[in-house]
């Protein structure tokens, strides 16, 4: 299995975090990338430096004005006067203003709020290139897929909590709907996104929420409890054309292995009805029974076990790298994994 990683990536160094009132050490940090890097040298797995992605790869899943938002920030946020270290908004447009018609401010600061949802994803002049690295690895990992060979996306920063124009839990860029989309841009008629990160993916779910060429499955702890809080419910099935199209297992603080595993056989067999040519696993070790964040609590056998599943459907796999914070275990983590699969 080839892996795609680009040391671009670990310049993106964000610091700030808010948790529960407090200012905290960003979590997302380079030393995770290197944590996965090192499992897959010691696993002996060829490492290429993708290309970059082009432009209508991103054009594809994101809004070119969001595009042009995350290149051009640090050197808005530059010229303000008395501006901190990181470009990080203290306001977001609430439901009411879009209902009374609001439009996107000139000012940096309002547009830090419009096109972010949370305040975890800090902006520095090194954001820019290393989300657009992480996504021209999950691009290359689609054409690995689409050339008949499974492949694993080293992503850092992850991705699936960004809208189409909106950034998110640590998230700029969807890496994995930037996988889908080409995959379906380059031929496979269904595609199924499997999302085992411990958060729900909301923003896959809304990227492709009216789409019935594309499932996505995701099972995470449940909201009511845990980020990202208002969506991610069973309820939630798609709309229009993409009713029926979207599956969340919403799990309970302290899921096991034996549920959880229970989960992804219901997510294989959903798969497998929707008639999926190609699957794109957003991969997250969050769900760890290790984590720092813990939700959930998964063993290291529990996701060789996973891993074998999915390797039972003998579908093509672009495995793009999402969350995992614990950086002690995350490298072991993932050579069972995909020692197993």
């Amino acid at each position: 299995m080839r892996v795609f990683w680009d040391p671009v990536q670990l310049r993106h160094a964000p610091q700030f975090f808010l948790q529960r009132g407090q200012i905290r050490r960003n979590l997302e940090q380079p030393a995770r990338a290197e944590s996965l890097l090192a499992a897959c040298q010691e696993m002996n797995l060829e490492i290429i430096r993708p290309s970059q992605a082009d432009r209508a790869a991103l054009e594809a899943v994101h809004s070119p004005a969001y595009l042009d938002f995350l290149r051009d920030v640090p050197a808005a946020w530059a010229a303000q006067p008395d501006h901190g270290p990181e470009a990080v908004a203290n306001i977001h447009p609430a439901p009411e203003m879009f209902g009374n018609g609001a439009r996107l401010p000139k000012s940096i600061v309002g547009q830090l709020g419009w096109y972010t949802a949370d305040t975890s994803c800090p902006i520095t002049s090194a954001t820019w290139p290393a989300a657009l690295a992480a996504a021209s690895c999950a691009v290359a990992a689609a054409d690995e897929v689409m050339a008949g060979r499974n492949a694993y996306a080293l992503c850092r920063p992850p991705g699936h909590h960004a809208y189409p124009a909106r950034a998110g839990g640590h998230c700029y860029l969807n890496n994995a709907a930037i996988a889908a989309q080409r995959l379906r841009d380059q031929g496979a008629p269904r595609v199924a996104v499997l999302d085992l990160d411990s958060h729900h993916g909301n923003g896959t779910q809304g990227i492709f929420w009216g789409r019935a060429d594309v499932l996505f499955v995701s099972i995470h702890g449940d909201p009511n409890g845990y980020y990202p809080f208002y969506v991610g419910h069973e309820h939630e099935r798609g709309g229009g054309r993409g009713f029926g199209c979207n599956l969340n297992l919403p799990m309970k603080r302290g899921t096991d292995d034996a549920d959880w595993l229970d989960a992804l056989d219901h997510a294989m067999s959903a798969i497998h009805a929707f008639g999926a040519d190609a699957l794109v696993l957003s991969l997250g070790f969050d769900a760890s029974v290790h984590e720092p964040l813990q939700y959930l609590a998964v063993t290291a056998d529990g996701f060789a076990k996973a891993a074998q599943l999915i390797a039972r459907s003998r579908l093509k796999v672009a495995i793009i790298q999402e969350g995992g914070y614990n950086v002690s275990e995350i490298g072991p983590l993932l050579k069972r994994f995909l020692g197993a699969f």
